[in-house]
């Protein structure tokens, strides 16, 4: 493989008359290119921030603008109403020297028109802010609008017809309300009295009050500050605290992971399928900078965030010993690859060009190709990632901060992301159950070592040409890499494609630098340190239980005609599995977003309440199926508000979460917060987006499915799922548990999942079938 002196530009040796130069044209040729790409990136984004900065309104409309008032002006008519003739007398001395009153006229009427054009600007964003505050409509029933709420669609909708930039509407987005106090702990209170006995509860309910009485008001103060002062009072206290000063091992515990499509295969070449994916992925970052991906839309014309997508690309996170920092850089043009326990440098561009999917084949062949052995300590060097921050952090310090160690540390680093070629293959075969999950728990932890669970995602290829991913979760939440993941499995199925012998399109150009293996010098210290930190990653994986499955009798088609939504049926029917499973209740997390506000991430539904847990004592007695049927629907009506509350900034516990902080600022104790936080949740779920991207038609397509993603448990004795309704007629599961745990087995319950969808099903004359 190529050493790092292929890449330099010019070579020098010593001889008795001097030091002789010998420039490489070629060399120069690719930096005067780079820096020619760099500069029209600078400027692109430059025309983007003023295209962006000025939306709804276009240098067209500016236009317009000035020719109505020069043309109002010819036609002796003053729109101004007297504002040209004002401004023209405030015209600096030196204009009526040396300027003609004709040419103090016409800048008097700029002004004027850009003054004009900028208050209209103005007046739309901030009229789209106030109607976008507006949430009324999803709390309505389904097809019984208001007309309120008509009139309310209309305005949105001309006020967003422009075809708008990534980032057009974010300063039009309204910031994340501040709920009231008492409103907040109500909803808590409401929230914990299924799980409580009546002494638990009183206790409970006294804490609650005195805390709303006495601590929570001087502490709210402090939040609705924050709340004017900061674009969003939530996000940056939650990335900090919650993930970057967490100091237990990201693998497992923090990162998730995301499924290929499964049931289709468009080649067996490993490194074909993988130039496809890295050019489908840089395709979609040149998009991300010059902002030409439409924002998601909620029901086509309420617009989502887009913050968190600003740091998907060249963005690593950094290890400290009190806190981690995220590194992100505007430009990267390689990436970093792993392959039986080397580390390579692969260049994306030849000079200003990006790469064809052929090219990057051949690179990555070549990797695949290379007998080359590991250095001393570099087979697992990539276990300090996955092991405890703390031991990383003094690791990186001490052994990784100059020489040989410090340049491949940065391209790791630095690069756009990571890529892990693995030597197994793996894929779902229907007929064997276990497939799914072993495909899983490869993309959730692999061996420990072929993962850099530092960078913002690592790209995994597997021999057979399957793809899935491993995503760090501060910079950003499963949506985000979910908007990726479909352009790059939608781009390399349907735009990039493949030859008959399952190659990519078009000739290699074998005149391409190699790949750059990276050079090593790691001190016998650093292996002691590394094999820790292997130790502590292996016994956390090895103690990972996952069962992934797809459940076949029905999907989200026959769920509506039970006049329920999906997500509420699915959490009503994993209430009954707990149930089942545990023979108790327990505190459940369901992550919902907060888009619709600027820089909105998540907030929780806690969908353990007193309506499903009436439902599912009902079951579990054997009532009446229309005394169940109502219980059901109470439920889930009961579960669709609290997922609108939480939508629309009037959820519990980001608002308990920062009041807590502000509290440890103060140096203010409450009891009643440090419970609140300190509560387990044994039952983590999340629901998977898909389809935020039209890439293909899935009527047409319905074998294109991915099976979503999953994540481990988040309490020791407790379950994770993952869910995603796939489909009219599917959905996939990922329920992840500890072996150490006697409570607990994820393939009982998953198990006890499928039959608990049934038997509601079955309360509604639902159709069903073996699963």
């Amino acid at each position: 493989m190529a050493e790092a002196h292929q890449a330099v530009a010019f070579q020098f040796t010593v001889t008795p008359d001097g030091v002789d130069f010998r420039l490489s044209r070629e060399a120069l040729r690719h930096i005067y290119l780079s820096g020619i790409n760099s500069w029209k990136k600078r400027l692109i984004r430059l025309k983007n921030g003023i295209l962006r900065g000025v939306y709804p309104g276009s240098p067209t409309s500016w236009l317009v603008v000035v020719m109505a008032t020069v043309g109002s002006n010819y036609c002796k008519v003053d729109i101004s109403m007297g504002l040209v003739h004002s401004i023209q007398r405030c015209l600096p001395v030196r204009y009526g020297h040396y300027g003609s009153h004709q040419t103090q006229t016409l800048v008097s009427m700029v002004l004027f028109s850009t003054g004009v054009w900028a208050a209209g600007i103005f007046l739309f964003r901030q009229t789209l802010k106030l109607l976008l505050s507006y949430h009324g409509w999803m709390f309505e029933m389904h097809g019984k609008t208001s007309h309120a709420t008509k009139i309310w669609a209309v305005c949105v909708r001309l006020l967003s017809s422009r075809r708008p930039m990534l980032y057009s509407f974010q300063t039009s987005l309204p910031k994340l309300p501040v709920p009231s106090v008492p409103a907040t702990v109500q909803r808590y209170l409401d929230s914990v009295r299924p799980l409580l006995d009546d002494d638990e509860f009183y206790r409970m309910e006294t804490l609650a009050r005195e805390f709303q009485d006495k601590t929570a008001p001087r502490l709210q103060k402090y939040l609705v500050l924050k709340s004017w002062w900061a674009t969003n009072y939530v996000s940056d206290w939650w990335e900090e605290y919650v993930y970057l000063r967490g100091r237990s091992p990201l693998m497992v515990n923090s990162n998730y992971y995301a499924m290929d499509f499964i049931h289709i295969k468009n080649t067996n070449v490993q490194a074909a399928r993988l130039g496809n994916a890295v050019h489908a992925m840089i395709m979609y970052r040149r998009k991300l900078d010059r902002e030409e991906i439409r924002p998601v839309m909620a029901l086509g014309m309420v617009p989502m965030c887009s913050y968190q997508m600003e740091r998907m690309f060249n963005t690593t996170r950094i290890p400290g010993k009190e806190t981690d920092v995220l590194q992100h850089l505007a430009e990267s043009r390689h990436v970093a690859v792993y392959h039986k326990g080397r580390f390579f440098k692969v260049w994306l561009y030849e000079g200003s060009r990006l790469l064809k999917p052929r090219d990057l084949e051949l690179q990555f062949q070549r990797i695949l190709d290379d007998s080359s052995p590991p250095q001393p300590g570099e087979e697992k060097l990539a276990a300090l990632t996955a092991g405890g921050r703390v031991e990383w952090a003094e690791a990186r310090r001490t052994f990784f901060s100059s020489g040989k160690n410090k340049i491949a540390l940065d391209a790791i680093e630095r690069a756009a992301f990571f890529v892990a070629l693995d030597e197994e293959s793996r894929c779902y075969n229907p007929d064997d159950e276990a497939s799914l999950s072993l495909y899983g728990k490869a993309l959730l932890h692999g061996n420990c070592y072929n993962r850099w669970f530092d960078k913002s995602f690592t790209l995994v290829s597997f021999k057979n040409g399957l793809l899935g991913l491993n995503t760090e979760h501060s910079w950003a939440d499963a949506p985000i890499i979910g908007h990726l993941w479909e352009f790059v499995l939608g781009t390399d199925t349907f735009h990039l494609g493949y030859t008959e012998t399952g190659h990519c399109v078009g000739e290699p150009n074998k005149m391409l630098t190699p790949p750059q293996r990276l050079q090593w010098n790691i001190p016998e210290q650093c292996w002691a340190a590394i094999e820790n930190s292997y130790q502590v990653a292996k016994a956390l994986a090895d103690d990972v239980e996952l069962y992934c499955f797809q459940f076949l009798p029905f999907g989200k088609g026959l769920i509506k005609k039970c006049r329920t939504s999906p997500d509420a049926f699915v959490q009503i029917a994993l209430q009954l599995a707990h149930f089942r499973d545990k023979g108790k209740f327990c505190l459940t997390y369901e992550a919902s977003m907060t888009r619709m506000f600027r820089e909105g991430r998540t907030e929780t539904v806690r969908s353990c309440t007193s309506e499903s847990t009436a439902f599912v004592k009902a079951m579990m007695k054997g009532s009446y199926r229309e005394d169940l049927q109502e219980l059901f629907r109470k439920a889930s009506e009961k579960h669709q508000n609290m997922y609108r509350l939480a939508m629309t900034g009037a959820g519990i516990d980001r608002h308990l979460f920062c009041l807590y902080i502000v509290s440890k600022y103060l140096g203010v104790s409450s009891p009643f917060l440090a419970e609140v936080l300190s509560e387990p949740w044994s039952l983590s779920t999340s629901q998977i987006p898909q389809f935020q991207i039209r890439m293909f038609d899935p009527n047409q397509y319905p074998n294109h499915l991915g099976a979503g993603g999953g994540f481990g448990p988040v309490a020791d004795d407790g379950y994770g799922v993952s869910y995603m309704i796939a489909g009219e007629n599917t959905m996939f599961f990922h329920v992840s548990s500890k072996f150490s745990s006697s409570e607990t087995n994820a393939q009982r319950f998953g198990n006890h999942i499928r039959q608990a969808l049934l038997d509601i099903a079955d309360l509604f004359k639902v159709p069903k079938t073996n699963s």
